[in-house]
């Protein structure tokens, strides 16, 4: 399946189109909020494997609705080496269906699912990731793209 096109702004207010890509292996990777455990939990690990992404030249953005403001805070505090992309209308979210129902302290809200998706130089989705535990992701993603890799 050809994953949805986007464009969005990353936390220096560059736009980072899908189609500028093309040719890449890329990590979208959705998380609900910056600077709170599991997604600094999820972000961090995947700083923590920067190498290895690398060697595969696998781009990575991280999405979330937060501000770009807020993406330049995260970023900067914890030295992530990759881009995270602001989202703040949900549109894209909406295109990959990140958007469900989710419940904190007992009230139903419209919030982002941790999902990611691994997608291949041709644009097609190979791998969608639902329920996305953050410290083992990167590891899940790095081994499903040297078994796709090793493949081809």
């Amino acid at each position: 399946m050809k994953a949805p096109l986007f464009c969005l702004l990353d936390e220096n207010n560059k736009e980072h189109c899908l189609t500028d890509y093309k040719g890449q292996w890329i990590l979208l990777y959705f998380y609900p909020k910056d600077d709170t455990p599991g997604c600094t939990t999820e972000a961090c690990q995947i700083r923590d494997s920067w190498a290895e992404f690398k060697k595969y030249n696998a781009i990575v953005f991280g999405v979330s609705g937060d501000s770009v403001s807020s993406h330049k805070k995260f970023k900067e505090k914890f030295s992530l080496p990759f881009p995270l992309l602001s989202d703040t209308e949900r549109e894209v979210m909406k295109s990959f269906d990140v958007l469900g129902e989710k419940s904190m302290f007992g009230k139903m809200f419209i919030g982002i699912k941790r999902e990611s998706f691994l997608i291949n130089p041709n644009g097609e989705i190979v791998k969608h990731y639902k329920n996305v535990k953050p410290a083992i992701h990167a590891e899940e993603v790095l081994r499903d793209l040297e078994l796709m890799i090793s493949h081809t």
